[in-house]
């Protein structure tokens, strides 16, 4: 599963080049896109196990859910302001999704997708759509567009990019730091794993692998949800901005 040359990059696949088009944006990236997979089948196989085991009263995963649920109800009814299933829905599963692919490297042999930039790009461009296709249904075209030119006409510039640098914002946040911890780990697990130290030797049963776990757990269990959470809240936050009445 590992398709890394010996230059160290990962292989793509180019499903056009028989007609000669090797442009980077249009290749596969086989690592990440086996991953994500991996991820989906993850996620719904846990949804899965949590309503079959949701009707039993008095139950973990019953209580565990409701939990979960209700939690990220309030969180999103005092981030708007209301209480709307569609963005509720689209928030929770944006949230579930990215704490998957974050938590992916817990799996052997497998990659977190969002180490690529493609795919936190891709989130980036979709919780983007989401917040102006509704900020645009809230507004209407004409009262939308206007605001791209409050207070003056001349702020027109600034505010398209600063519509368009929020994609760029959520998107190297979460790639940056998901890639910054994956190579910790990894330099971490590498130096305890070839340490020659006599302490090494005597202490590695007990004390090597209890710090080894403490550090890939923090980087990708912790990490990984506080990430995901960061993630959510800037799309929750963008969110209620656009459906601002104020301005």
């Amino acid at each position: 599963m590992n398709t890394v040359n010996f230059h160290g990059i990962k292989e793509k696949w180019h499903l056009l080049k028989w007609m000669g088009v090797n442009h980077p944006l249009l290749a596969l990236t086989p690592n990440t896109l086996i991953a994500t997979w991996i991820v989906i089948g993850c996620l719904f196989a846990t949804l899965l196990f949590a309503k079959i085991f949701f009707h039993k009263k008095d139950g973990v995963v019953r209580f565990m859910t409701l939990s979960t649920v209700s939690a990220f109800m309030n969180l999103n009814r005092q981030t708007l302001g209301f209480f709307d299933y569609r963005h509720f829905s689209f928030m929770t599963t944006l949230f579930l999704f990215i704490l998957y692919c974050n938590l992916a490297s817990l799996i052997p042999f497998v990659e977190e997708p969002t180490a690529d930039l493609n795919t936190t790009l891709a989130l980036g461009i979709i919780s983007f759509l989401y917040v102006n296709i509704h900020a645009i249904k809230h507004h209407g075209l004409k009262g939308y567009v206007a605001e791209y030119f409050r207070p003056f006409v001349v702020m027109f510039p600034l505010h398209v990019v600063g519509k368009l640098a929020s994609i760029i914002s959520i998107s190297f946040r979460l790639f940056g730091n998901l890639l910054g911890g994956s190579v910790i780990t990894k330099l971490f697990l590498s130096m305890v794993g070839t340490a020659p130290s006599a302490w090494y030797f005597y202490f590695v049963p007990i004390l090597g692998s209890l710090i080894s776990l403490i550090f890939f757990g923090f980087f990708s269990v912790f990490e990984g949800a506080v990430q995901a959470f960061i993630f959510m809240m800037l799309s929750l936050t963008y969110l209620s901005s656009a459906l601002s009445d104020e301005g």
